[in-house]
């Protein structure tokens, strides 16, 4: 097995702009989740009974605690994009300085 490897910078940036979309995506799905399971939208569910409140209650913090977790997997998401397209541009410039080298650009 080969100990090689060569990374293309044009396919990396491809998956870079993947995960980018993936982040956008769910960032939208998150806001649009807020939106349908806000505290009101909630409580209009389940009515104003006064044993309907803790279960309003446990619904509502359920639905924050779950946005905050998608919108941290969405920023992660898209850390990894920029981590992927600086590693995209960081190979392109050395295969462009090791073939400046090879055509005899640095004498």
């Amino acid at each position: 097995m080969p100990d090689d490897f060569y990374i293309d910078p044009q396919e990396l940036t491809k998956l870079a702009n993947a995960f980018d979309t993936r982040a956008y995506d769910l960032s939208s799905a998150v806001r649009s989740f807020l939106g349908k399971t806000d505290a009101e939208q909630i409580h209009d569910g389940f009515g104003l009974l006064t044993e309907s409140e803790e279960v309003t209650s446990a619904y509502v913090e359920l639905a924050s605690e779950t946005a905050a977790s998608l919108e941290k997997l969405a920023h992660h998401l898209d850390e990894i994009g920029q981590a992927f397209k600086t590693n995209a541009k960081n190979s392109e410039a050395s295969d462009d300085a090791l073939a400046d080298m090879f055509r005899g650009g640095n004498k």
